[in-house]
C-alpha cells in the first residue's frame, strides 16, 4: 500500500513524536551522525571493494535531512569535515550516493545544505511505492550502466516500515534491499522504540499505528532482521559493528546471490 503523505508542518514544526514515518525535522540533534560513523572502521569501502575501478554506488533509504548521509560519505572516503570547503577532486570517482526519503521538505533541506552535490543525490521517494520506485531507481542505475548498488544503508528505518506496512511490508522491504545491494548496512530499532513510538501517538490523541498490535515479528529486532536477511533474502552477516549509546546495532550483510559486480 502507498504511504500517505507526511503531515504538513506549522510554523513551529510538528509536536515531538508526531512524525508517523520517522520524518522528524531535527532528528540528527537527538542521534548525532558522528556516533554511528565512528563505529565503522576506517577504510571499510576499500576492504569491501579492493579491486573497484569505477565509482561505487550507494543507496541510503530514509535519509531524513541528509546529515547522516553526508557523514557516512565523508567517513567512507576518509574525508575530514569538508562542509566549508569544496568537494575534493576525485572523491566523486570513488562513491556516488543516492539518498531518498518520503518527506519532500526534509529532502529539500538536504539538497540545500549538501556540501557534495556532485556525488550525493537527494530525492523524495516512497520506497514502498513500486510504481514510483522502479522507474526512479532504474534510471539512476542506468546512468552508470549498472543494475544494482554496491552498498545500501538502512539507518533506523526498519521500524517505520514495519509500523506502517506490517510484517509483510517489512519482509518486502528487506527483500527489496537485498535484491538491490551487494552489501547492506542496517541499523534496526529495538522493540522498545516501537512501544515508545506508539505511546507518543497515543499521548497526542492520534490513532495508533495500524499494524502495531498485530505484528508477529517482534522482540529482538536485530536478531529477527538478521534471520530474515540470512534465511529468506540470500544474504550473510559479515560483521556487527557494536551498538550506539542508544542501543542500536550496526549490522553489515553481504549478498550471497550473484550481483553483477564489476559490470561497467
Amino acid at each position: 500500500g502507498k504511504m500517505a503523505a507526511p503531515m504538513s508542518r506549522g510554523s513551529r514544526g510538528p509536536e515531538p513524536g508526531a512524525a508517523p514515518y520517522g520524518n522528524f525535522p531535527n532528528y540528527s540533534r537527538f542521534h548525532p551522525p558522528e556516533e554511528r560513523v565512528s563505529l565503522l572502521p576506517q577504510g571499510l569501502l576499500r576492504s569491501l571493494f579492493p579491486a573497484a575501478t569505477r565509482p561505487l554506488l550507494g543507496l541510503d533509504v530514509g535519509c531524513n535531512s541528509g546529515e547522516l548521509s553526508v557523514a557516512l560519505y565523508q567517513h567512507l572516503l576518509g574525508l575530514q569535515d569538508s562542509s566549508s570547503s569544496p568537494e575534493p577532486p576525485g572523491a566523486g570517482k570513488e562513491l556516488k550516493l543516492l539518498c531518498c526519503d518520503i518527506d519532500p521538505e526534509l529532502i529539500q533541506r538536504a539538497q540545500q545544505s549538501s556540501p557534495f552535490p556532485a556525488s550525493i543525490s537527494f530525492a523524495s521517494l516512497d520506497i514502498m511505492d513500486s510504481r514510483a520506485r522502479e522507474p526512479f531507481l532504474s534510471s539512476y542505475l542506468q546512468r552508470f550502466g549498472r543494475s544494482s548498488f554496491d552498498i545500501g544503508f538502512c539507518m533506523s528505518v526498519t521500524m517505520w516500515i514495519h509500523l506502517n506496512h506490517g510484517d509483510r511490508g517489512l519482509l518486502e522491504f528487506l527483500a527489496l534491499l537485498a535484491s538491490l545491494c551487494t552489501f547492506l548496512l542496517v541499523e534496526p530499532q529495538p522493540w522498545k522504540c516501537y512501544r515508545a513510538a506508539a505511546r507518543r501517538l497515543r499521548r497526542l490523541g492520534r490513532d495508533d499505528f495500524e499494524h502495531f498490535r498485530s505484528l508477529r515479528i517482534n522482540g529482538d529486532m536485530a536478531q529477527s532482521i538478521t534471520r530474515i536477511l540470512t534465511q529468506e533474502c540470500a544474504m550473510e552477516l559479515v560483521c556487527s559493528f557494536g551498538s550506539t549509546t542508544w542501543d542500536r546495532s550496526l549490522l553489515l550483510f553481504k549478498s550471497t546471490s550473484a550481483h553483477p559486480q564489476g559490470s561497467d
